[in-house]
């Protein structure tokens, strides 16, 4: 696989923090400090954990230049020791300057190795990043020759997602477009599940044009499945190929350009988790809570935005006869630091516990279903195309609303969107429909052990290592 470009990754409530601060209206330079966790041991790819902002009245702040006392850095590295996270250094241009000034080159060359001395992590990274009044920025990682590199992609995810190239701006491109397609070019999406719904995603972001594709699925393809997977075989059945392998020659047969890393294993799996930290956007399209409480912490751990789709038709007996009681979908976004998938009750701790004890006790499993103990809300049917497609191609259309806005309405009141076939109905519901609780805490966290605070991926890890 060919070497990921360097990201600086931040949640949309902490993009808006340090915009409001470095600009407060004075036209003079201001100055905050990112706390990054690493979503790589290899490569720069930074996600923002804390905003650390430098009171004004500890500054000496002008038009061209800030400066502030080393004792506020002192108890920055302090910060940064305890969890072993990066600092990336950031300040305004009120003035537009899209590049780093002669000042900000010499400023760095003083501070740069002060840090790097001051590190106790051996992966920390020491950085600098300017931000003007419109929100984009632009970011850059030195090493320790006090050698600068740029980075090459901002990426904030909050109720519009943004991507900022250092020769760019904050415009956005216009959606549909061929610009909108020549930066997806530039990015790397996640698809975890490539079964009914997700096959269908997946064909969908293939043909749009994003760059690298990361699917994780640790399942083979069936008989069964043939009905619901998007470039399916019978010969691919007869052998059992890999969902994920399926996948990726399909997207060869009509794209020269793209990559695509398959990983045939559990979402809850080390590698898989490793294999979707360089996204820059997950669509999850798996049938199981346990998948998507993984996901979920995923996309908070490595601050990346998620995109969740389900579909099911409940039932109903009338008269002793089982019915369609509606035919409906849902899609949800979930940003970085905003409400979770648990949040929303998309999975429960009842639900985590039912699908744990089928795989640990399927005897204690089915017992307590007939005590009712454990209650299905709904009959899962991935196996209805059309549903699926309708439902896929929701998700998708509303990566493209939030990336490249088109809507009328802002995108805060679309957190979810429900679906029924059988009203033909749709219902919204905003973001703070719902309160964070679940997952905020882990925004940024990046590799630190135990990775997404499991701690049986630790021992994964470590034997893997033996």
């Amino acid at each position: 696989m060919t070497s990921m470009a360097s990201r600086l990754s931040m949640g949309g409530y902490h993009h808006h923090q340090l915009v409001a601060h470095l600009f407060p209206g004075d036209g003079l330079e201001a100055a905050a400090v990112l706390l990054c966790g690493l979503a790589s041991a290899d490569q720069p790819l930074l996600c923002v954990r804390y905003i650390v902002t430098v009171p004004y009245s500890a500054c000496n702040r002008r038009r061209d230049a800030v400066t502030w006392p080393s004792d506020i850095l002192e108890e920055v590295l302090d910060r940064a020791n305890a969890e072993g996270l990066s600092i990336i250094l950031a300040h305004s241009h009120p003035g537009g300057l899209r590049e780093f000034s002669a000042i900000d080159n010499e400023s760095d060359k003083d501070v740069v190795p002060d840090l790097y001395d001051g590190l106790s992590s051996e992966d920390a990274l020491v950085g600098t990043a300017i931000v003007l009044d419109d929100g984009w920025m632009r970011a850059r990682i030195y090493n320790y020759e006090c050698e600068p590199q740029n980075i090459a992609l901002v990426r904030v995810a909050g109720d519009d997602i943004a991507f900022f190239a250092p020769n760019g701006t904050a415009q956005r491109p216009m959606a549909f477009c061929e610009s909108m397609r020549k930066e997806l070019g530039s990015l790397t999406v996640g698809l975890v599940g490539v079964s009914g719904t997700g096959s269908i995603v997946g064909e969908q972001i293939a043909r749009l044009g994003f760059g690298r594709i990361v699917t994780v699925d640790p399942d083979h393809i069936e008989d069964k499945n043939l009905n619901r997977i998007v470039n399916a075989t019978l010969d691919d059945a007869l052998v059992a190929r890999p969902k994920t392998a399926r996948y990726a020659e399909s997207v060869m047969t009509h794209r020269t350009d793209a990559e695509v890393l398959s990983c045939p294993a559990s979402v809850e799996e080390r590698e898989a988790i490793e294999s979707l930290a360089l996204a820059d956007v997950i669509f999850c399209c798996v049938d199981s809570a346990i998948g998507r409480q993984y996901c979920d912490l995923i996309a908070s751990v490595f601050v990346i935005p998620l995109f969740d789709v389900g579909v099911t038709i409940p039932t109903a007996s009338e008269h002793g006869e089982l019915e369609i009681a509606d035919v409906c979908g849902r899609v949800d976004y979930v940003q970085p630091g905003g409400s979770s998938l648990g949040d929303r009750s998309v999975y429960t701790q009842a639900m985590l516990r039912a699908e744990r004890l089928s795989k640990t006790d399927p005897e204690q499993f089915a017992q307590e279903l007939d005590d009712g103990y454990i209650v299905g809300a709904h009959e899962e049917a991935p196996s209805v195309i059309t549903l699926n497609m309708r439902a896929a191609s929701a998700v998708v259309s509303e990566f493209i609303a939030r990336a490249y806005p088109f809507r009328f309405s802002p995108n805060e009141r679309y957190a979810r969107t429900e679906f029924s076939l059988a009203e033909m109905h749709e219902d919204f519901f905003a973001e703070n429909a719902w309160s964070p609780r679940l997952t905020k805490h882990l925004v940024g966290r990046g590799m630190r052990e135990p990775l997404l605070n499991i701690p049986a991926l630790s021992a994964m890890k470590r034997e893997t290592s033996s």
